[in-house]
């Protein structure tokens, strides 16, 4: 069982929690609900946003979804923010693409925004912080450990 940052800081704030082990190379949102046998709309990603000044913002997204840049320069009132590219997000984070999350990133100075579709469910799988290791916990969990806004930040794909 993989122990890690993430499943030692939910275990101290005594979050119920299910850790679940995945191949180590980097998987996509629907390659991992593939690999799990789930929809893919449970399985959240976390994106690096870049704003023009200050620190970068996480936006936690459903997997088939795609970050609305309007809706979150919006909340963040900006006239633009942009998505990074995979190698300057892990440069952000200090964490690798396909294991960038929310949870191995609380007081680290981000801004955190969960989709409003996160709470049709009442558990959602978001990475734990490396590749390999998601973690399948209650969305409100999430919000509440990372002081994350529950916005409208997604669309669909295409």
């Amino acid at each position: 069982m993989i122990s890690n940052n993430v499943t030692r800081f939910l275990d101290s704030k005594k979050i119920h929690y299910t850790p679940i082990e995945l191949p180590t190379e980097k998987l996509g949102a629907e390659e991992t609900a593939a690999y799990l046998n789930l929809p893919p709309d449970v399985i959240f990603k976390t994106i690096v946003v870049i704003r023009p000044k200050g620190k970068p913002l996480l936006c936690v997204i459903s997997g088939p979804n795609v970050v609305n840049l309007k809706a979150v320069a919006e909340l963040v009132g900006e006239k633009k923010v942009s998505i990074p590219t995979q190698a300057e997000a892990e440069s952000l984070t200090g964490l690798q693409s396909g294991g960038i999350s929310p949870l191995a990133l609380v007081n680290k100075g981000f801004n955190i925004y969960i989709d409003a579709v996160a709470l049709n469910y009442a558990e959602i799988y978001i990475s734990g912080g490396q590749r390999g290791l998601n973690i399948r916990l209650n969305p409100r969990d999430v919000q509440k450990l990372t002081n994350a806004r529950i916005a409208e930040i997604s669309s669909p794909h295409g």
